[in-house]
């Protein structure tokens, strides 16, 4: 979760950029908030971004959550690719859910906010899977056993953990005899 928000701020930066720059029409701010409000003045104004805001932020938490279990099944290596690939999967889900609601008055319907947005989720992707290979628990990433009957072939990180401090032990009672 933490990945996911962390890697929506820098997607939030983006699209404030884009915006500022005029290559996207709306935020994900107004988009999201689009979907709880009728009107497109609700959506835009202080209440309705928050709204937008607080929504964009937990979809991007969850975000976070779906790379972490990508990244446990294929492991860490490769983050650029498998960041862009998971950054556009999920933003693009996103967008096409928050752009069915037939009540959203808020939808972009131009190729360059869209393009924008994708740029945006890509950078998320990126940092979110950057995040979670970089900080996350070595016991998500530990081998799986082939099967039931044989003992895997890599040690888990508790393993290596526990033969180290057995190894440290057994080094001070050496020291202590010697």
């Amino acid at each position: 979760m933490v990945a996911g928000l962390a890697g929506n701020v820098i997607k939030t930066a983006s699209d404030e950029f884009m915006l500022s720059k005029k290559l996207s029409k709306r935020s994900f701010r107004s988009t999201a908030a689009g979907v709880w409000v009728s009107k497109e003045k609700e959506a835009t104004n202080v209440n309705g971004q928050l709204l937008g805001l607080l929504f964009d932020f937990g979809l991007g938490s969850i975000g976070g959550i779906g790379t972490t279990y990508l990244l446990s099944k294929t492991g860490r290596d490769h983050v650029i690719p498998k960041g862009v690939l998971a950054g556009i999967t999920v933003g693009s889900t996103i967008t096409a859910l928050l752009s069915v609601f037939p009540n959203n008055k808020v939808k972009p319907k131009d190729a360059a906010s869209n393009l924008a947005y994708m740029f945006s989720h890509a950078l998320y992707g990126i940092t979110t899977t950057a995040l979670v290979a970089k900080m996350g628990h070595a016991s998500l990433f530990d081998p799986k056993p082939l099967n039931n009957y044989l003992q895997p072939t890599e040690y888990t990180s508790e393993e290596i953990r526990d033969t180290a401090a057995l190894r440290q032990s057994q080094e001070r009672e050496s020291a202590m005899y010697h």
